[in-house]
């Protein structure tokens, strides 16, 4: 091989790299029942789309034993699923078209894995159901439509498979169109397609079929193709869940995480939640060096022109885009424990990188998936789907799943087993809640203007004489006519007068007893205040006037 054929080569490889990555990507999860053909159906586009190696094309051959390829053998890896011939995990594949690349989920079909179906389906663009035309609508069929529905993928095809086994009978696939049409309609998808296919002989997946003179010829894949590519989130509110605080060294001070979300650009003026602190951004720093703007879902590390206090969990927004606040909000929840939901016991709520004590208070009603009903329920069993009312123990800052999938999503933690018993989508707050503010009639801005002046908490703590400090600023304040009242070591009593208006100062001799209260009041939505109780009290007053301008 000369030089300059090793030249072109290269050049034509990173042509080729360049070519597809610039393709727009769908995500698409393939669901339905139990020997419906979804490993067949996906293994037959991989196969007609060039999406396999050679070596594994021969040992499928191979184990089809000379007779036609068994094109389920692509996807069905583990040993379990081959020797039963069903799907048990969520199995993803990939292939790519002229125009698109596609990552596919090949999700199970049976009950007992419906929790493994709606991981698969949770970050879909697209979804492709499958029904087998010999036995028509199942309940599991309505169940895996439902909650596709419930995940938010916008359009959904429905392949009507094993057309082959009855004779391409056209009213057979118009019977279960109908059927599966007057069900869907009441489900909110954006576009419900039908294709009449064989997923074990290829007809209209990739290519029209002469054997179906009836159908308008557009095929399944032709159909993907068509479809708006992945939902772009840069245009989308600006959220961006803190990870980790950095801290290499003393000038260094960067919060790392994933922009979930819209884009952020240097100077931008954000708030922390849930303290509601404002600030801006300073500089957007990667590992190949810093940014001017960043968009999601880039994984960037921002730091702040001011010295907040931010912890894991906490959320950076753009002031004019806020996120909502919430402990007590209304959800839909799939159940995924073996155990049934035990409405008295505390669970654990993971919502982006936060972890949070909370208990299902009631269930609302659980789903009846044969008519869609809504059904009085006091317990969930496995896989039942219901909407509940949530109460966490400390605010969760988020967005209804509708408007916003990563921060509208959580999932259910059992804390004795650490096992994920339920995954969940916010719909809103519980009774028409907005906010963490809004269990009560009296909203913040209201106090304000009454008060003259924002609720919040200011924190003494660790030295024998802290309670003649908290009674100095108590009177300071109360002398330039603000509204203070003392609160010695009791953080919810303390929230509580900072969601009435008041500056309540919450102080303890005891310094063990800082970090504990630090935590209690960094996770409550309420704004706070740490002071030195060894400062003088003018410069505690000043640093609480500051701090209450600062104050949205």
């Amino acid at each position: 091989m000369t030089a300059e054929t090793q030249v072109q080569g290269r050049t034509d490889v990173q042509g080729f790299l360049a070519e597809h990555a610039e393709k727009e990507l769908l995500r698409l999860a393939v669901v339905g029942s139990v020997d419906d053909g979804k490993s067949t159906l996906i293994g037959r586009l991989l196969y007609e789309c060039n999406g396999l190696f050679e070596d594994q094309v021969a040992a499928v051959k191979r184990a089809s034993a000379g007779g036609e390829i068994d094109f389920s053998l692509f996807t069905d890896g583990l040993r379990a699923e081959r020797e039963q011939g069903i799907t048990i995990d969520v199995a993803y594949r990939y292939f790519s078209t002229k125009r698109r690349k596609v990552i596919v989920a090949d999700t199970p079909g049976h009950l007992q894995y419906t929790r493994n179906m709606a991981t698969g389906a949770s970050t879909a663009d697209a979804a492709v159901i499958l029904v087998d035309a010999r036995l028509g609508i199942l309940p599991q069929t309505r169940r895996h439509a439902y909650i596709a529905s419930l995940l938010g993928i916008p359009y959904l095809a429905v392949a009507i498979n094993k057309m082959d086994l009855m004779d391409f009978d056209q009213a057979v696939y118009e019977r279960l169109s109908t059927e599966f049409e007057a069900f869907a309609r009441t489900l909110g998808f954006e576009q419900v397609r039908f294709f009449p296919i064989s997923a074990r002989t290829g007809d209209n997946i990739t290519q029209p079929s002469a054997r179906t003179p009836w159908h308008d010829g557009e095929t399944l894949l032709g159909w993907l193709e068509t479809l708006p590519h992945e939902r772009r989130q840069e245009d989308a509110a600006f959220r961006f869940p803190v990870q980790y605080v950095l801290r290499p060294d003393l000038d260094y001070r960067g919060f790392a995480g994933q922009i979930v979300s819209g884009k952020v650009r240097l100077g931008d003026e954000v708030v922390v939640y849930p303290s509601k602190r404002r600030t801006h951004i300073a500089s957007i720093d990667t590992f190949d060096g810093r940014l001017e703007e960043a968009s999601a879902p880039a994984s960037v590390t921002l730091r702040l022109t001011d010295e907040v206090d931010i912890s894991r969990g906490d959320q950076i927004a753009h002031a004019e885009q806020p996120p909502r606040v919430l402990q007590d909000m209304e959800a839909m929840l799939v159940w995924f424990g073996e155990e049934r939901l035990d409405t008295s016991r505390r669970y654990l709520v993971k919502h982006t990188s936060k972890y949070v004590p909370a208990h299902i208070e009631q269930v609302l009603w659980r789903k009846e998936l044969e008519d869609l009903s809504e059904q009085p329920a006091p317990t969930l069993g496995l896989n039942d789907i219901a909407k509940v009312r949530l109460v966490c123990k400390r605010p969760v800052v988020c967005d209804p799943y509708r408007d916003n999938r990563r921060t509208g999503a959580f999932i259910v933690v059992d804390p004795l087993t650490n096992d994920t018993v339920a995954a969940g989508m916010i719909l809103g707050g519980a009774g028409g809640q907005g906010a963490g503010e809004a269990r009560s009639l009296v909203t913040a801005s209201e106090r304000r203007e009454r008060l003259g002046q924002s609720g919040a908490v200011l924190l003494l703590t660790g030295t024998p004489e802290v309670r003649d400090a908290a009674l100095r600023l108590e009177r300071a304040l109360f002398d330039l006519g603000r509204h203070a009242a003392t609160v010695r070591g009791d953080a919810e009593n303390a929230l509580a007068l900072a969601e009435a208006g008041l500056l309540a100062i919450l102080y303890t001799p005891v310094p063990q007893a800082r970090l504990v209260l630090r935590e209690q009041l960094r996770g409550a939505g309420v704004p706070w205040l740490e002071l030195e109780p060894s400062e003088d009290v003018d410069t505690q007053v000043k640093r609480v006037l500051d701090a209450q301008e600062k104050t949205p």
